[in-house]
């Protein structure tokens, strides 16, 4: 196994036994790169970043003008 920042993100690359393809997949899904920081601070007590809930405020309010 292998781990590498191609294409655009980190991605882990790995043979499967008794192949010889190299396959590969986003870092993210694998527990390669450790557990996210923000996870760890928030120790479980949100399910939604910050900046996440405040893009989704203004995109509400964006589709609420469209309505009037």
């Amino acid at each position: 196994m292998s781990y590498a920042h191609t294409w655009g993100e980190h991605r882990v690359f790995f043979r499967v036994p008794g192949e010889d393809r190299v396959r590969a997949m986003p870092a993210a899904w694998t527990d390669v790169e450790g557990v996210e920081p923000y996870l760890v601070l928030s120790e479980g007590r949100s399910w939604f970043r910050a900046e996440d809930l405040l893009g989704l405020a203004g995109l509400i309010q964006k589709l609420k003008g469209r309505c009037k």
